[in-house]
């Protein structure tokens, strides 16, 4: 009778225990309290309005639209602007401080969303083996689009808009290569910087607005309101940089990973781009661009497209440089790139008081290009009697 009875109690703990719902994992982007309104704002930039329209808005309440107007004329944005403006003001009777203006992104958003199929698994593992969140992927939507060759009016560059002071922290930028327009290199990069913002900051969502608005920027927020809590920061902060853009960049963030990962949601039927791996081959030793092209036997236009750093002017590619080639295509590799080919170079062998500027000149070459193939830190580190390779022009 005994072991009845255990045995009735032990099956209706079991089945109390199975019907429990296990709690979701704690997202790593939350959605603040507070910040719901400005999320739902940047959903309908992404996916309602298109660049074409001007949403004039309530910052304060993102959600509460005055008007959109349609731009006609790109010459006449100005007195577009002002004039609904000062519909708005008339009508509502609203101080001027609550009236903003927000160009719809939805065509641009859409055709991001169909470019990044090409590279977000590639992005994804490259996260993955970080240890970072694989929705960190989905930042390029806001800052470029997924567009490779995007440039700011501030001078930021590629798929992940970094400006070339941060962007020389992590990536090889010179008048040769330009890594931040890697699709591999630079997320290897953006990659690098978040694990810093947050090992730094302590949370995602400073991490990701540290992005936007830079490591000592929040670091400077965090130390004058004394709290590392976003909405804290968005509340009680004041700087003439912690702007509408910076105070907004989390939500932004926040709406591009929703409709990306719902994207028959919102865009039924988009075409997303297949994806387009790439295999990676470092060079042991500086080569020449015609050494690579005749070992892969691949038309010069489609290296470059493949491998965006280069510069199309580039005539030796560096020691440590990873050659981009499809993965789809096993049969292009490299053969024979440890050398330079005898053809494409000159010996030179330096007179007493000669400078490289002087060899460069007499060569038609770069000083840049002779500091590389010779692995040369600096222009003054050559004597007499050495022995230099020149490239041939």
């Amino acid at each position: 009778m005994f072991a009845s009875i255990l045995f009735f109690w032990l099956a209706l703990c079991a089945a109390q225990i199975e019907s429990q719902e296990v709690p979701p994992a704690e997202s790593p982007f939350p959605i603040l309290e507070g910040l719901e309104k400005s999320v739902e704002f940047w959903k309908r930039v992404f996916t309602v309005y298109d660049t074409s329209l001007l949403i004039f808005f309530d910052p304060v309440d993102p959600t509460s639209i005055y008007t959109v107007a349609e731009v006609e004329n790109e010459r006449e944005m100005r007195r577009l602007i002002k004039a609904e403006k000062g519909r708005i003001l008339a009508k509502h009777g609203v101080d001027e401080t609550r009236i903003r203006v927000q160009r719809g992104i939805k065509d641009r958003f859409v055709d991001g969303l169909a470019r990044s199929g090409r590279y977000i698994g590639q992005m994804q593992q490259i996260f993955r083996e970080k240890g970072l969140p694989v929705e960190l992927t989905y930042l390029p939507l806001v800052e470029s689009s997924f567009n490779i060759h995007a440039r700011s009016h501030a001078g930021a560059v590629g798929m992940w808009q970094f400006i070339r002071s941060t962007g020389a922290r992590f990536l090889r930028i010179d008048n040769s290569i330009d890594e931040r327009k890697d699709p591999l290199e630079s997320t290897r990069a953006a990659a690098r910087l978040l694990s810093e913002n947050y090992q730094l900051l302590g949370n995602w969502p400073l991490a990701v607005t540290a992005y936007n608005h830079g490591q000592e920027g929040l670091i400077r927020a965090i130390a004058k309101v004394g709290s590392r809590d976003l909405m804290e920061l968005i509340r009680k902060y004041e700087s003439r940089t912690w702007g509408f853009a910076s105070k907004n960049f989390y939500a932004e963030f926040l709406a591009a990973v929703e409709v990306a990962k719902n994207v028959e949601r919102y865009f039924p039927g988009l075409e997303v781009h297949s994806p387009f791996p790439l295999q990676e081959i470092e060079l042991k030793k500086a080569t020449t661009i015609s050494a690579l092209l005749k070992s892969t036997g691949i038309p010069h236009k489609h290296f470059l497209e493949w491998n965006p750093a280069l510069s199309s002017r580039i005539r030796i590619v560096p020691q440590g440089y990873r050659v981009k080639l499809p993965a789809k295509k096993p049969e292009l590799v490299l053969v024979s790139t440890n050398e330079l080919a005898e053809s494409d170079w000159v010996r030179h062998r330096v007179r007493p008081g000669e400078t490289l500027s002087q060899i460069a000149r007499r060569y038609d070459a770069s000083v840049e290009e002779i500091q590389e193939i010779n692995g040369l830190r600096h222009i003054h580190l050559i004597s007499a009697g050495q022995v230099l390779l020149i490239p041939k022009p």
